[in-house]
């Protein structure tokens, strides 16, 4: 089996085909491993853009990519296929974080016909580097970047080249080597064959703002009071409140008023759910 560490450079460009801006891949870059974990081969492309003559000063600024590197590129549905012949069969795909997965999907859907980047088999580089790093006692509270992770985790890093696709890869593959655990590994691969995958990743999540939708647990609007425990009882209709809903509530026994919230967000296969009781103060 192949390893596959694959990273992407893109430029938020205005696209007036969709009347909006779009983040389009202008560097493919990645490095194949063995089951040892040591390269094997590298792939490096820059890509010209489908439709700007231009490339933003941020960009350039953090990959070094030029408007003149950029324009000398290969055509996008070139570098897929160049990128799709180099991978081969039976591999796993890793990126740091699933944010790559999202713009190939992006960019495939609105700017390629029928061409999409061979993605057989994935795994979140950056989620399985986190739950490393929780053994052994690391906690971030929210996505580490991938300098932060080798900083972390004492592997050596030349700032000078990270935003080029190719040097991330590499970056990766070294935290990988290091940290590698079978089980855990193996644990956090992803069939993309599954319908479910891709569809996750194009999914829009929203607020459901009917309340008698049949994807709200009822049990949510139930709410009780704070200072006594009893159930409160609604003395107003819910009613919308910027994506939610809101009411106001009393407690019979603590003969108190509440003002209650609530909000249902509706993910791929799950709702979420957000909460609030205030206490309403009598007025002066």
């Amino acid at each position: 089996m192949n390893y596959i560490i694959l990273d992407l450079e893109w430029d938020g460009s205005y696209y007036p085909k969709i009347g909006g801006f779009i983040n389009q891949i202008l560097q493919i870059g990645a490095v194949k491993l063995n089951d040892n974990f040591d390269v094997v081969d590298t792939f490096d492309c820059i890509i010209k853009s489908s439709f700007s003559k231009r490339v933003s000063k941020r960009f350039t600024e953090l990959t070094g990519i030029t408007k003149e590197d950029m324009l000398s590129g290969i055509p996008m549905k070139n570098a897929f296929s160049a990128y799709n012949e180099w991978v081969g069969d039976d591999a796993v795909t890793m990126t740091w974080s699933n944010s790559d997965i999202y713009t190939v999907l992006d960019n495939e859907k609105k700017l390629l016909d029928g061409i999409r980047l061979k993605i057989d088999k994935y795994l979140d580089l950056q989620k399985y580097i986190q739950g490393e790093m929780r053994i052994l006692g690391i906690e971030y509270n929210s996505q580490i970047s991938l300098l932060n992770a080798a900083t972390a985790l004492g592997v050596e890093v030349d700032e000078s080249t990270l935003h080029n696709a190719k040097a991330d890869s590499m970056v990766c593959a070294k935290l990988l080597k290091k940290f590698y655990d079978k089980e855990r590994f193996e644990r956090l691969i992803l069939d993309t064959s599954d319908p479910d995958f891709f569809a996750r990743y194009t999914y829009k999540p929203h607020y459901i703002t009917n309340i008698d939708d049949v994807e709200i647990d009822k049990s949510q609007l139930i709410f009780y009071c704070p200072f006594c425990g009893s159930q409160l009882k609604n003395t107003k209709k819910w009613k919308p409140r910027f994506g939610g809903f809101k009411t106001v509530m009393s407690c019979d026994d603590c003969k108190k008023e509440f003002n209650a919230n609530v909000k249902f967000r509706k993910m791929f296969d799950s709702v979420k759910v957000r909460r609030n009781l205030s206490e309403r103060l009598p007025k002066d």
